[in-house]
């Protein structure tokens, strides 16, 4: 198989992203988790042959590429089994380019895994949890952070982003926690997740402690322009303004199915008996997954700007909601706040750069910066001089 670094990988939108959960067990007991985990739950290498050759039997046709993820718990748990699935995958000589990629939270490597991981670090492409500095990491995800070899992630995948999810202890520590990931030499952050479940976001303590981290936040990433913000903040906003269609925006049940333990196919990594109950899930598998009406919730539509670009999780909205229209709404003050910074934070870099944009982007960058101000600056001035 030829590497991820000499294939043309097509954008996003054209990969087929299933994912293997290879084992239910975890080693860690982190804050957020909103998993059951139950150390009896592995696949069997059988199961999971029969899967793969599911996967490349059914490659949607309007995707050209498989991003094959495995999954639990914590994945490393079953570092056998992921090496036999590779070199099972390898041996069938599919016709369509694939990789193989785990999350972990990095703290089981050893020598032998990590030599036969670099080995073959162009077919398996590790992507690391980390929340942060020690402190924070530490207090998220049970005193692991020693337990890492940060430099091992760095040096093979030093273009894959760490995951990052927050907490309430996160936010006091945010922009500190972001700057300490771009010091251990990662390029980007592919998380910066608020965590997700029946929590409530948007209380007037977590605005007050988010302000001065998004507002020292937007001076670092104008000052340093080389460096792509984290996926909190790098929103595209100019999309507010040219991308009205009714979209569904996530791949449930299309282009991010997911494989249990057992073999049974569910719709997402979160959709799946970790997180459900069995009846719920039996609701869940009738639903139709390509009508996109089925994920449109008609207020957020109607009435809100940032529709388009609102971070949500379509399996929490039916965990929450139990259904798949209606959005969490928990978020939506704190994802009002995070606009207003990106959209001072791109009025920042274009007058930096007024040619950071193509004509047609900058001008609807600038009416989104415009418009997002004007709907939502007066709903934070009472925090101003907090």
């Amino acid at each position: 198989m030829r590497s991820r670094q000499s294939m043309q990988i097509p954008d996003p939108s054209r990969r087929f992203y299933p994912s293997l959960c290879i084992t239910h067990d975890c080693n860690l007991d982190c804050v957020y988790c909103y998993q059951k985990h139950e150390a009896n739950k592995k696949m069997s290498l059988e199961t999971a042959k029969q899967c793969i050759d599911r996967v490349f039997a059914h490659v949607p046709k309007n995707l050209e590429f498989v991003e094959l993820s495995f999954i639990g718990g914590e994945p490393l748990l079953e570092f056998e089994l992921i090496k036999n699935i590779v070199e099972y995958t390898n041996r069938k000589n599919y016709s369509t380019p694939y990789i193989f990629f785990a999350s972990t939270n990095g703290t089981l490597l050893t020598d032998d895994m990590k030599v036969w991981i670099s080995a073959n670090k162009e077919q398996l492409w590790l992507g690391l949890s980390l929340d942060g500095t020690k402190e924070t990491h530490d207090h998220n995800r049970s005193n692991s952070f020693d337990q890492i070899d940060i430099s091992f992630f760095r040096q093979n995948w030093p273009d894959q982003g760490v995951k990052m999810t927050l907490s309430e202890f996160s936010l006091r520590n945010l922009a500190n926690d972001i700057k300490y990931i771009y010091s251990c030499g990662f390029s980007k952050i592919e998380g910066v997740n608020l965590y997700e479940g029946s929590f409530n976001w948007d209380k007037d303590e977590y605005i007050k402690l988010l302000i001065p981290q998004l507002t020292e936040l937007v001076s670092f990433y104008v000052e340093n322009d080389h460096l792509e913000p984290n996926q909190l903040m790098n929103k595209q906003i100019d999309l507010c303004e040219t991308n009205k269609e009714r979209m569904k925006f996530c791949g449930t049940g299309e282009s991010a199915v997911f494989f249990d333990t057992d073999g049974k196919l569910y719709p997402c990594s979160f959709i799946t008996p970790m997180t459900f109950m069995q009846n719920e899930l039996d609701d869940i598998m009738k639903i139709d997954f390509t009508n996109v009406e089925n994920f449109i919730d008609e207020e957020c539509y109607k009435n809100c700007y940032i529709y388009s670009i609102c971070s949500f999780c379509a399996g929490t909205n039916y965990l929450l909601n139990k259904t798949f229209k209606q959005r969490n709404k928990s978020k939506c003050r704190i994802q009002k706040l995070v606009m207003l910074f990106i959209a001072d934070m791109k009025a920042k870099q274009i007058r930096k750069n007024p040619k950071i944009y193509d004509e047609e982007k900058l001008y609807y960058t600038i009416e989104a910066i415009k418009k997002i101000r004007s709907l939502y600056l007066n709903e934070f001035i009472i925090f101003e001089n907090n």
